[in-house]
């Protein structure tokens, strides 16, 4: 079973930056997906950001040009780079992934979510 653990959330100002780190663990074959979104009280989770196997990438409309996401596959940690934070970008953060894992009968899809870290931006 593939596990999913975020660091990285926190308080900061409006204008800051955080930085959220992803680690998957787990006897992963490889990667289609990987990315975050995140779910504010009240809301329904929606996407921030994702990269897919080859790099692509996909942002949702309100942090594009104010985050980053990248990925080490080797290292099966995914990274998103947030600046310019905004109090409406308030919200916890869960990461995702998808993609093949080896199994005792051979191979088969995961589709994993972390725990959430929750991201506060407030003065």
């Amino acid at each position: 079973q593939v596990r999913m653990v975020e660091s990285g959330g926190g308080l900061v100002q409006p204008g800051g930056s955080l930085r959220l780190s992803c680690v998957a663990s787990g006897s992963i074959l490889r990667f289609n997906v990987m990315g975050w979104y995140r779910q504010a009280p009240g809301k329904e989770r929606e996407l921030v950001a994702a990269i897919s196997r080859g790099g692509y990438t996909n942002y949702g409309d309100s942090v594009k040009d104010r985050f980053t996401i990248a990925e080490d596959s080797a290292k099966n940690t995914v990274i998103l780079h947030m600046n310019n934070l905004k109090p409406e970008d308030t919200a916890v953060y869960y990461c995702h992934a998808a993609g093949t894992e080896l199994t005792e009968g051979g191979q088969q899809h995961f589709d994993s979510w972390g725990q959430g870290t929750q991201v506060t931006v407030s003065s």
